[in-house]
This record gives structure tokens, C-alpha cells and sequence, in this order.
């Protein structure tokens, strides 16, 4: 979802520098290709089915997701399924899910049969492994655990969610029905490759030979439930970073632990915004861009320096929200948008 783009301003992919991703991605040992139907509006599968044509098909695990709101029939969900399997260029799915399910979408898979579907599917061979993605309550998980057998299921799991979006009830209620996790945003977006200077000295002093983000991505990767880490690599020097940070592979030692409880202290002194920038929320009707607006105010809250929003079009700033809420309706981290957005504007004019 956070492939490199051809340009800032929209969502086209630089075929030939995510080649090179997943080209050292997979000469490194990676084999997990985490994909979705709306991915870089809609061009993530599309690509990784060509970049990906070159390997053996049962060298990599390759995964994609339903979009249950994209759907308005069970005849358009199985379309959507179809659709994927023809720009992923394959003919089965190691790990399919059910996309970022909280309580209404998942009524919206009951209503319509798709858990049916796809265990045909899964049946067929056309699904290895049948899960879900995440974003809601823990009551609301263990009622999609309990409602049906999974295989696996993908959650929101970081050193900051683990208690500000209770993280650790989600993992807990996973690991005692015997699924493993699959870790989404270990690093929240990127925030925590720099949550804040007070944090990142901390982390420095601790390990001055190791980044930043590499703390987030073995905080994930030390629990033993977790099966995976899905890490959103926009650049050569991310990944080499995530593949430094996973060979020879060290988990988190109790000192660690306690020096992340002093960063996540440092953290939350700072008026920052939880956005991941996962563009669920887009496109905006009033043309805001909502994920750049919430990382230059995250940037002004850590240097209070207001110049920074000038590199954001009028057209696209948070004075032009107008309230309607449509946003609100697909944010993971349930983001209250538009009081953010008054709150930037104000700011700004201020």
C-alpha cells in the first residue's frame, strides 16, 4: 500500500523502482506479498502480478483482500474476486481476507454469503488460508472469532496501539483461539521511524546502532503468536533497514521493553494525530487531502514551525472540510476528522 509513486500527488506506481523492491525483497528472503483490491487505487495488485510473474509461483506467499464495502450485491463481490485473481496473474491465494472488518462490515459479509463463498473457494484450492483483517472493538473480535473457523487474522499491532487501541486484548483473544497474527502498521505509517526527538534519543542512547523503526518492527516481531510483520516499504533504504533489523534476529530483551516504555512516555507528551496514512478515507468530497494535512500537523507538532502546511495546495487544506462525516465512516483509527480538521484550519489562520 505504500509502493513508490511516480509522483506525490497521486497514485501511480514507479514500476521500475518497486521492481527493484521486490526484487531485493524476495532475493532476501521475503516471501510474504501483502496486496488489496484499492491498494494505490487499484493499481497495487495490478502490479505485483507483474512483478512477481518472473518467480516460481511456490517460492512466495502471496495475499489480497475483499473489500466488503466496494461490493453492493454477493454477484459484485464475486466479481471483485474473479477480478483479482486476473491482475495478481494467478490461479490461488496462499492468505485471502476479509478486508478491515469492524462490526458493519462484517453484518454486510453475513448478509451476503461471502464467508460461504470463500470457503467454496478454499475448498477449491483457489484459497490456502482463509482470514481477516481488523479495525474495531475487542468485543467485537472475539464475536468474528466465534462466528466462524479461521485460519489466521491481521491486526493492528505496535509499542503505542498496544495500549492506546488495546492491541493487546486483540492479540491475546487471537492466541487463545489458536490463530496466528498477522501484524499490520508495525511502525503506525511511519511515526515510529520518528515519533519524536525526546523517543528517538532514548532509542539512540539504548542502540546508536540501530534505526529508529527497527525497535517497532521487533517489538512486533517478539511476540510469539505473530506469524508475520507487514511493513509498507516506499524506499531501497527501508527495506534494506527491515532486512538488517529481521536477520540474525534478535528479540526484545528486558531493557528494551523499558526503554520503550520511556519513548512511549516521551510520545504522548506530543500533540500528534494517530493517522497511519492508509488513504481509507479518500478521496475526500471537498478535495481535502486528509493523510498530508494530518502528517504536516504532525510535523508542526514536533518543530512548531506553521510553514510547513505551505507545502499543501489551498484546494487540498483543512479549511476546505465541511464537515460531512463521509470520512469518519472509513477511518481505522476512528479519527474524529473533521474536529481535527477545524482544529488545523484554526491553527493555521490563528
Amino acid at each position: 500500500m505504500r509502493l513508490p509513486r511516480l509522483n506525490s500527488e497521486a497514485q501511480e506506481i514507479d514500476y521500475v523502482k518497486a521492481q527493484e523492491i521486490v526484487d531485493y525483497a524476495f532475493a532476501s528472503g521475503i516471501n510474504y506479498f501483502d496486496t488489496a483490491y484499492k491498494y494505490h487505487d487499484g493499481g497495487s495488485e495490478v502490479f505485483l502480478g507483474s512483478a512477481l510473474k518472473k518467480y516460481d509461483r511456490s517460492s512466495f506467499y502471496l495475499a489480497t483482500k475483499m473489500p466488503i464495502w466496494e461490493a453492493d450485491s454477493p454477484d459484485a463481490m464475486r466479481r471483485i474476486f474473479y477480478h483479482q485473481l486476473e491482475r495478481l496473474q494467478t490461479d490461488y491465494f496462499d492468505f485471502y481476507l476479509f478486508h478491515a472488518l469492524n462490526q458493519d462490515n462484517f453484518r454486510k459479509c453475513v448478509d451476503f454469503g461471502l464467508y460461504e463463498f470463500l470457503s467454496e473457494k478454499k475448498r477449491e484450492g483457489v484459497i490456502r488460508n482463509l482470514g481477516f483483517s481488523f479495525h474495531d472493538s475487542p468485543q467485537v473480535l472475539e464475536q468474528i472469532v466465534d462466528a466462524y473457523e479461521w485460519d489466521f487474522a491481521q491486526i493492528q499491532l505496535n509499542y503505542l496501539d498496544w495500549d492506546m487501541q488495546n492491541a493487546k486484548r486483540q492479540y491475546e483473544i487471537l492466541t487463545d483461539h489458536h490463530l496466528p497474527v498477522i501484524v499490520m502498521e508495525p511502525v503506525r505509517g511511519g511515526v515510529l521511524a520518528n515519533p519524536c526527538e525526546a523517543a528517538n534519543a532514548l532509542f539512540r542512547e539504548a542502540r546508536p546502532d540501530q534505526s529508529i523503526a527497527s525497535w517497532a518492527i521487533r517489538y512486533a516481531a517478539s511476540l510469539p503468536n505473530v506469524m508475520t510483520v507487514l511493513s509498507g516499504m516506499s524506499t531501497m533504504e527501508q527495506i534494506e533497514d527491515n532486512v538488517r533489523t529481521m536477520t540474525n534476529f534478535e528479540p526484545l530483551t528486558e531493557a528494551d521493553y523499558e526503554v520503550i516504555d520511556r519513548a512511549v512516555d516521551a510520545y504522548r507528551k506530543k500533540d500528534t494525530i494517530p493517522c497511519t496514512g492508509c488513504r481509507y478515507c479518500m478521496d475526500c468530497p471537498s478535495g481535502v487531502e486528509i493523510p498530508t494535512v494530518f502528517s504536516l500537523y504532525n510535523q508542526y507538532a514536533l518543530n512548531q514551525n506553521k510553514e510547513v502546511f505551505d507545502e499543501i495546495d489551498a484546494t487540498a487544506r483543512a479549511e476546505q472540510c465541511i464537515a460531512c462525516g463521509q470520512c469518519m465512516e472509513h477511518c481505522p483509527q476512528s479519527i474524529p476528522i473533521p474536529e481535527k480538521m477545524a482544529m488545523i484550519a484554526e491553527l493555521i489562520q490563528s
